[in-house]
């Protein structure tokens, strides 16, 4: 039976190679599976079927929409201004605007995409105008996009919340430590780098005039900087579940897209909302189908012979968690987060936890791993999005992409793998840990 789980794997990863749409891979994967390794494919319809109805998974459709509304209602635009507002006069601060905004609507609408597709536009014209290589400014946008994984809400942390029976609170939480740090490396890099380049920087204003701007975009941007507070607040203040907080940051957005910043027209509300079904119509069919191969994995006992295997080989603990890291970031090269998660969390849980890894510790393990997978070929959704948004070709976003990975993302990796405190912390904190 171990062999043909293995041909199902390599089948999987032949046709993810050659290019076919991820439902396809999954779904062949899976006949396979049914034809030759005697797996009851009706029972396991009915079965995926009944998982796909979890309450759980209705903010996922929830936040794509409300990331979706805040993109196209002039929020993002409003954040900017204000976290600009602060460093923006700084030698390489309008980089560090990028990351923090980034970050910021990271903790609105828990997607990479929105990160990007909202401040790609704004920021990178206006960084080159400063005088940052375009190459550059479009990957210190897209690379600081991935925050929206790891910053909560994240919808990669639901789902595995989700997958694995492990409160999606703590998931949110482990996810915290790891994401501020990248948050500030990568405002590292950026500064460090900022002294290499020939920027042009606007005037210092006096006390005075600063303090006036800082009341004006305050002001402005005000209702933007209420949602991760309502969001955040009402979760972990135990007033909404993330489902009821999804639901809320999309009635939220409406009226402040509509009434506020005038975003959001008749016309354009219209067209964001049949752009956010069909990206998630895409989303439910993939994780169906790639829930229902990682069951019958589950069924097949492949976790219990992938932890034997491996303790075969040795029974370091460091070995082990760099054997997963690469594993994990192989997966993460080939399909995106969240099928990443549903595909590999249910699989290497059990060895994690035969290693003493908290499966708390592990989602944030998982979330960075997969994160970074984004940027990487030959999946890379993330890169290639922002190489679209910030018009440039592929090898003039590569070189600053690998510093940003090598400088800001690896490190994480192996801090959060090696250094529970990291991402065991604040769940501690919050009581969510003995």
């Amino acid at each position: 039976m171990i062999t043909i789980v293995i041909i199902a794997l390599l089948l999987l990863v032949a046709l993810l190679t050659i290019g076919v749409p991820l439902p396809f891979c999954f779904g062949g994967s899976l006949m396979f599976m049914s034809i030759v390794g005697g797996v009851n494919m009706k029972g396991m319809m009915l079965w995926g079927l009944g998982q796909i109805t979890n309450p759980v998974l209705l903010c996922v459709p929830l936040f794509i929409f409300a990331g979706t509304l805040m993109s196209e209602s002039g929020i993002a635009k409003y954040l900017l201004d204000f976290v600009n507002t602060f460093v923006g006069r700084i030698r390489g601060g309008i980089g560090v605007v990028a990351a923090v905004a980034c970050a910021i609507i990271g903790a609105i609408s828990g997607s990479a995409f929105t990160g990007v597709a909202a401040t790609g536009p704004i920021l990178i014209p206006r960084m080159e105008e400063e005088g940052y290589p375009r190459g550059f400014a479009t990957a210190l946008v897209t690379c600081s996009s991935i925050l929206g994984l790891l910053i909560p809400p994240s919808v990669t942390m639901i789902v595995y919340g989700w997958v694995t029976e492990t409160s999606i609170l703590a998931c949110f939480l482990a996810t915290v430590g790891p994401g501020i740090l990248i948050t500030f490396l990568f405002s590292v890099v950026n500064l460090v780098m900022a002294r290499k380049f020939d920027l042009k920087l606007e005037p210092k204003l006096p006390i005075k005039e600063k303090m006036q701007l800082v009341r004006k975009r305050t002001w402005k941007a005000l209702p933007a900087l209420m949602m991760p507070v309502i969001i955040l607040g009402g979760i972990y203040g135990g007033i909404m579940t993330p489902t009821e907080a999804a639901g809320v940051a999309v009635v939220y957005s409406i009226p402040v897209g509509f009434f506020v910043y005038r975003g959001l027209t008749g016309r354009n509300f219209f067209d964001i909302a049949w752009n956010a079904a069909t990206a998630v119509g895409a989303i439910m069919v993939m994780i169906i189908v790639c829930l229902m191969l990682s069951q019958t994995f589950v069924m097949l006992r492949v976790p219990q012979a992938i932890v034997a295997g491996l303790f075969s080989i040795t029974q370091s603990k460091v070995i082990l968690l760099i054997l997963v890291n690469l594993l994990l970031f192989f997966i993460g090269m080939i399909v995106n987060d969240i099928t990443g998660i549903i595909l590999t969390a249910p699989l290497l849980l059990p060895l994690m936890q035969a290693m003493g890894i908290d499966p708390i510790q592990f989602a944030a393990i998982i979330g960075v791993n997969l994160a970074m997978g984004g940027l990487t070929p030959p999946y890379a959704s993330v890169l290639y999005l922002g190489m679209r948004i910030g018009k440039v070709e592929f090898m003039d976003i590569l070189k600053p992409t690998l510093l940003f990975l090598a400088v800001g993302v690896v490190p994480v990796v192996l801090l959060t793998s090696f250094w529970p405190d990291l991402s065991l912390f604040l769940p501690r904190v919050m009581g969510f840990l003995h």
